[in-house]
């Protein structure tokens, strides 16, 4: 379970795209607050930068043709199986941001992000 770093979403190839869009609905869902160690910065966060993480991830998924049920475009929505955000709760813990949603997402996480993929055969030849 990891959100890969936001630089790397264009880059991402299909497997890795597509994973990242099922990890980022499962932590909308019933996975917001469960303990791994890997995505626990996530919430320090409001529930708002993790929608906003997982709209880029959608954007390219957009670009590519593939189809996204529109539920998940609403920043409100949580799945199926939850109910839906109130204002409130979406907004909560809120912090501004512009470019990034995570200030985690820094040059230290790039490097282990692409390392973690060189790891998995995946190289991305990068301009960052």
């Amino acid at each position: 379970m990891r959100l890969w770093h936001e630089a790397l979403i264009p880059h991402l190839p299909q497997q890795q795209l597509l994973g990242q869009h099922r990890e980022c609905c499962a932590l909308r869902g019933k996975g917001w607050g469960k303990n791994h160690s890997t995505v626990n910065y996530v919430f320090q966060y409001s529930p708002y930068h993790l929608y906003c993480y997982h709209r880029k991830v959608m954007e390219e998924m957009k670009k590519r043709n593939y189809n996204i049920d529109p539920l998940w475009m609403d920043p409100f929505y949580r799945g199926k199986k939850c109910e839906a955000h109130d204002k409130t709760s979406l907004y909560q813990n809120m912090e501004d941001f512009k470019d990034v949603c995570y200030r985690e997402h820094d040059r230290a996480y790039l490097k282990v992000c692409l390392e973690n993929l060189a790891e998995k055969g995946v190289t991305i030849n990068h301009p960052f």
